[in-house]
């Protein structure tokens, strides 16, 4: 092209521009929308022919890319434990149902593509890794996804272990993006170097949906692209407990965001597993997920069966000033119906496998705790089991904590379990006394109730 360097640099801007007033949706497979990808601020690594268009044969984002230029950042670098630094969003004051996220606010929150496509979401648990869910990454992108799930039911045997990839051309993981149409200064992007999925997914029933995504090359922290805490093996999550689900994924059954597709955040609350059991079928929800929506639903991630868009997401919580990813966006059934809730991968249930897997500059794991006591081990429904005794725990950090008690006086009929510590004491099958329980073997009376 003829021209000085600034011409042909003001003909490829305004190319850009055209280009980004036609954006278009498309129909397929993925909940997918066009966009224009500008310059790469970082290292440079991920370069294409100017003006080049790549089209995914699996139907989604068409990704018009541009060599970037290198252009200089502040970046916060640390060289600390990743538990100090993890979970820190500085820009977060507070997908369905949601709102776009204020810029910076998540700045764990990663999108893959491949071939040009946007697929999956996933969070930055250090300089080098991603983690996401193990469904984002199957061999074969463009079987439509009715077909996988009908081919893993009544061919489990012979399907599943020909489901997952570890192939990692064409994979390029997004982070600090806030709009899918348009660039930002804050945005980095890295090519994939590993896949590792965990050994004992299920694709037929998502159990142990998670896999890890190592990056070619470190990144630097920046206010806008900062590691999530993750939730330790000790943590709980009680019914009823806020969280936050973020993503890119449809905003409603088979609608698309609005341009310019803002990344999107809800709050929703915690579902304990034996009200999420019962919602979707007793043993469909294993002690490897979790759930969380409204009961009344219109709050949550888009949903058929299994995700592709919110998919491989984070579900955080925040404690202390510190946000702590619990779940991994896995399934669901439709939009955020009502009595169904979105369901998780149970981040804390993987400490032992993930640490096994990044040898170096471990992620940050920390110790979520619900207060009270959990209101989900009152549920039942038909063919759910009793709950689980809770585990031995000191009688001082149980003590005084009655579930199901919202009163104090007025001489009503006590609603069950709404004071634990009562007790009665029989002799010759008739009441003499109460008392209380004080440890799993010792309670206390009044002396009188044992005379001589």
């Amino acid at each position: 092209m003829d021209g000085t360097h600034e011409e042909r640099g003001a003909h490829r801007k305004k190319k850009t521009q055209k280009a980004l007033m036609h954006l278009r949706i498309e129909t397929g497979f993925l909940p997918a929308v066009s966009f224009i990808i500008g310059t790469v601020v970082g290292s440079g690594i991920f370069t294409a022919p100017k003006g080049v268009l790549m089209n995914s044969s699996s139907v989604g984002l068409s990704l018009l890319v541009w060599k970037p230029e290198r252009r200089h950042h502040c970046s916060l670098c640390f060289i600390v434990c990743l538990s100090a630094v993890c979970g820190q969003a500085v820009l977060n004051t507070r997908i369905v149902g949601g709102q776009s996220a204020p810029p910076g606010s998540w700045p764990w929150q990663v999108g893959l593509v491949r071939n040009g496509s946007f697929f999956c979401g996933g969070s930055l648990i250090n300089r080098k890794w991603v983690m996401t869910a193990a469904q984002c990454l199957p061999r074969c992108m463009d079987v439509p996804l009715l077909t996988t799930v009908l081919l893993l039911h009544v061919f489990p045997l012979f399907v599943s272990p020909f489901y997952l990839s570890n192939d990692t051309s064409n994979l390029l993981v997004l982070m600090g993006r806030q709009s899918l149409a348009t660039s930002s200064p804050s945005e980095v992007f890295r090519t994939v170097t590993q896949i590792i999925n965990h050994p004992n997914f299920n694709p037929a029933t998502l159990d142990n949906d998670i896999a890890l995504v190592r990056l070619s090359s470190p990144v630097n922290f920046t206010t806008h692209v900062l590691p999530i805490c993750l939730a330790a093996s000790d943590s709980t999550f009680y019914n009823g407990t806020d969280a936050w689900v973020t993503g890119w994924g449809n905003v409603g059954s088979g609608v698309a965001p609005p341009v310019p597709y803002d990344l999107r955040e809800v709050d929703v609350p915690v579902v304990g597993n034996r009200q999420c059991n019962c919602d979707y079928g007793v043993g469909t929800i294993t002690d490897n997920m979790m759930c969380a929506g409204s009961p009344a639903g219109g709050k949550g991630t888009c949903q058929i069966l299994s995700l592709k868009g919110d998919g491989g997401g984070p579900l955080v919580s925040k404690q202390g000033g510190r946000w702590i990813q619990g779940g991994i966006v896995s399934f669901g059934i439709g939009c955020s119906l009502p009595n169904f809730p979105g369901v998780y991968t149970r981040v804390s249930q993987y400490q032992s496998w993930i640490s096994s897997q990044v040898s170096s500059d471990q992620p940050g794991f920390v110790t979520f705790m619900s207060g009270g006591t959990d209101g989900d081990l009152n549920v039942t429904c038909p063919s759910l089991p009793p709950p689980v005794a809770l585990p031995p725990l000191p009688a001082a950090t149980l003590c005084g904590q009655a579930g199901y008690n919202t009163r104090i006086v007025g001489g009503q009929s006590a609603a069950p379990g709404s004071w634990p510590w009562q007790i009665g004491v029989f002799k010759n099958g008739f009441l003499l006394c109460g008392g209380s329980l004080i440890t799993s073997e010792w309670f206390v009376t009044a002396a009188q109730c044992f005379p001589r």
